[in-house]
């Protein structure tokens, strides 16, 4: 099977909650899928993870970047598919004789081995077709790896659960890394909350010495994860520096839960802190509770923090930014006719009082849906972005599941636009407020710092938020859980 370039948009099945979408990075992996988020050579973030969910029987659609599979998915519709014309139709026969007779000549001359089974003919036929469209994110999948790409969507991870990066030892080096020793270091970026990780007590700014008594000195910082990774229930020993002081940690790999929203208090009460990994129902449920916990706190600022975040169900997208937008556009759909269909804003937001003070985190691994809640807060004038330019997907598929056990196909079905009517797809969201965080070291955040200071409030120094995984082609970190790669080389959750 071929992947589309590596980073859960519109929904055109109005009658479900819209389906998932799917890049820091973490160590974590689920038994679908490695969730690669941002395998750079160059040294990005990202994610060492799998995530799973059980699929739905409904009719969903998707906006959302997934990789661990390095698979973009900017909306799906999920939903049995069974041809309307099965077989050969009388008026295609003339066109389909050649396939027909290639696929007979195969079955009954061909004399090399091994032989092709009738459905492996079959499904690279669809391959092929699929690949014909020269689309990234069309493509057909086999069974097996159609399943994993639904269970990547949301839901649990399995590892250890923290995010990692490769940087300098001395960050007024300049040093540029590739490998761990002569300078340079592995460094945790934060522990995954509610992971194995976080429960055993490691910390951001954590450097990995050795994994299980082997010396990281020499690796690639995909070497490195690989030894952290590991089965199920099985224990890993790291050997950290804290602070110049040597300990260590031993670590079971589990199955944990892993909440699409993390919530912290900052600015000494004043400012509440929500990173949104996800879009998706779990998490436009959890963001409703979080931000009705700020306000009844007396908390008037907020920082939406959606960077690393690939995307997830439009339905949800709108959920959240109705919080904020009392009335309006959203997103606009424009289907494969041209036909544009308007999302607009579900009254009843807890915080469209412009008294409540939004600043929203984006970078490279902001994408899909997640982009859809981004350009509408700013398009609305709600909210300002802070960080880098957002990834640019602007296009939605739809997951069909083929009959007989065959897998399925993402096929584009449409684009998504901003309440401005732009398409942004290849050129992302530009940040009102660009910072530069690829250097950034393991537990300081200058995103987080001057979306503060735009709210009015000084830089936390050594605030570690979680920019959540990344996967997509923009600088980052690495989870441990399934991927490598780096800010400057960062890996993600193991």
């Amino acid at each position: 099977m071929s992947s589309p370039p590596t980073p859960k948009t519109p929904d055109r099945t109005e009658t479900s909650e819209a389906a998932p979408d799917s890049p820091e990075a973490a160590l974590h992996t689920s038994e679908a899928d490695e969730r690669v988020e941002g395998r750079e050579p160059d040294g990005r973030r990202s994610w060492l993870g799998r995530r799973s969910v059980a699929p739905s029987r409904i009719g969903l659609i998707l906006v959302a970047l997934l990789t661990g599979s390095a698979l973009f998915i900017g909306g799906f519709s999920l939903g049995a598919h069974v041809a309307t014309t099965p077989g050969t139709p009388a008026d295609e026969e003339a066109r389909f004789g050649p396939f027909w007779d290639v696929y007979s000549l195969i079955q009954n001359d061909y004399a090399g081995s091994p032989k092709p089974s009738e459905d492996q003919l079959a499904q690279a036929a669809i391959k092929g077709m699929m690949e014909s469209l020269n689309d990234p994110w069309s493509y057909y999948q086999g069974p097996s790896d159609f399943e994993n790409s639904l269970l990547s969507v949301g839901g649990q991870a399995e590892g250890i659960g923290v995010s990692v990066q490769l940087q300098p030892v001395d960050p007024n080096s300049g040093l540029s890394c590739s490998k761990i020793g002569n300078g340079c270091e592995m460094a945790v970026v934060q522990p995954i909350p509610g992971s194995p990780a976080a429960v055993a007590g490691i910390q951001a700014g954590d450097v990995i010495v050795s994994v299980g008594g082997t010396s990281l000195d020499g690796m690639t910082i995909d070497q490195a994860i690989a030894l952290i990774k590991g089965p199920t229930g099985t224990t890993v020993t790291l050997s950290l520096l804290r602070d110049a002081t040597a300990i260590q940690k031993s670590i079971v790999r589990q199955v944990y839960n892993q909440p699409e929203v993390d919530t912290k208090t900052l600015a000494n009460g004043a400012v509440a802190y929500i990173h949104v990994s996800g879009i998706n129902q779990p998490a436009s449920s959890q963001f409703d509770a979080a931000l009705a916990t700020a306000l009844a706190a007396g908390q008037r600022n907020v920082v939406l923090d959606l960077r690393g975040n690939l995307g997830g169900y439009v339905a949800d997208a709108v959920k959240i930014a109705s919080e904020f937008i009392p009335s309006g556009t959203i997103v606009y759909q424009q289907d494969a006719s041209g036909a544009t269909t308007e999302v607009t804003a579900t009254a009843g937001g807890r915080a469209t009082d412009g008294s409540v003070h939004l600043v929203v985190l984006v970078d490279g691994n902001t994408a899909s849906a997640a982009e859809i809640l981004a350009a509408a807060l700013q398009s609305h004038g709600r909210a300002k972005l802070v960080g880098a330019k957002t990834y640019g997907k602007g296009v939605v598929q739809e997951w069909l599941p083929l009959s007989n056990n065959f897998g399925g196909i993402h096929l584009t079905v449409a684009r998504w636009l901003t309440p401005d009517k732009v398409w942004i797809q290849g050129k992302g969201l530009q940040p009102d407020v660009p910072i530069d965080s690829t250097n950034a070291r393991a537990g300081t955040d200058p995103v987080l710092d001057a979306g503060l200071q735009q709210l009015g409030f000084p830089p936390e120094s050594g605030t570690s938020a979680s920019p959540g995984p990344s996967t997509s082609p923009s600088p980052g970190t690495s989870p441990v859980s399934g991927a490598s790669g780096s800010p400057s080389q960062a890996a993600g959750p193991s």
